[in-house]
């Protein structure tokens, strides 16, 4: 394969899910790691992608500023975060993740709904930030820089302690069979005490990630209560979900 072919495959993979590692890129394109992480700094130096430890992130979910310029499928998203915010009522205690959807999401909260969110996530608390109307509580700890969200422990620990309403719960890949998955073991380990401290998780995503999978499981399929995508819930892509115990949006 060429290198621009192979530079295609990785801005698109990092465009979908946000982050990828040198790892799983080479396994993908069947090339030495040291082959990808010389593309991945070609690329960083382009200013196409922001590499780091162990592989790349999107330049939308490093730098989340008012233009938004850089946010892969901006529109998509957008209305995925229109349908979630039409789940909100006053007065709701909501834990966000992190990830692009969840910060235009937070993004996109009205002015006159008081809720009150939790979030592991900086880019989505930096949003979250300009709500007057909305009470923040972020929950701290080690902070992974790839992801940008906490870790470890102390975020664990925090998250023992309560229990919301809603869970907004973005994911890597989500399939049928496979449920949620993702490469990264600590945030698996984060999302999982996530649903544990929820009544209810939401699970907005991106089209392009159904039907992939992830070496490290989140949850099943049918432990989502919602599914938000920007199909029409009677797309011929959801036919396979409509046979699980969850409502799509």
């Amino acid at each position: 394969m060429l290198k621009a072919e192979r530079k295609r495959v990785i801005l698109n993979e990092v465009r979908i899910h946000n982050r990828v590692l040198l790892t799983d890129i080479a396994e993908i394109l069947k090339v030495s790691v040291d082959t990808i992480r010389r593309d991945i700094t070609e690329l960083h130096k382009e200013k196409q992608l922001k590499k780091v430890h162990g592989g790349a992130i999107s330049l939308g979910f490093d730098n989340y500023d008012t233009g938004r310029k850089n946010i892969y499928s901006l529109e998509l998203k957008t209305k995925i975060a229109q349908k979630g915010i039409e789940l909100l009522k006053k007065g709701q205690v909501v834990l966000l993740s992190g990830g692009t959807t969840n910060m235009e999401l937070a993004r996109l909260i009205p002015p006159d709904l008081e809720i009150t969110c939790f979030t592991p996530s900086i880019p989505v608390a930096n949003q979250l930030m300009t709500k007057h109307n909305v009470e923040l509580i972020v929950i701290g700890g080690k902070v992974s820089k790839g992801s940008q969200i906490s870790i470890g422990g102390e975020a664990l620990n925090l998250l023992s302690d309560i229990k919301v309403d809603l869970c907004f719960m973005g994911t890597n890949s989500i399939d049928a069979n496979h449920g949620l998955t993702e490469f990264d073991w600590e945030i698996v380990q984060l999302k999982k005490t996530m649903m544990k401290a929820s009544r209810k998780i939401v699970c907005p995503v991106i089209s392009e990630k159904l039907n992939t999978v992830q070496r490290y499981k989140i949850c099943n399929i049918d432990d989502i209560d919602i599914l938000i995508t920007e199909l029409s819930p009677e797309n011929e892509k959801l036919a396979v979900f409509k046979h699980k115990k969850i409502s799509i949006l």
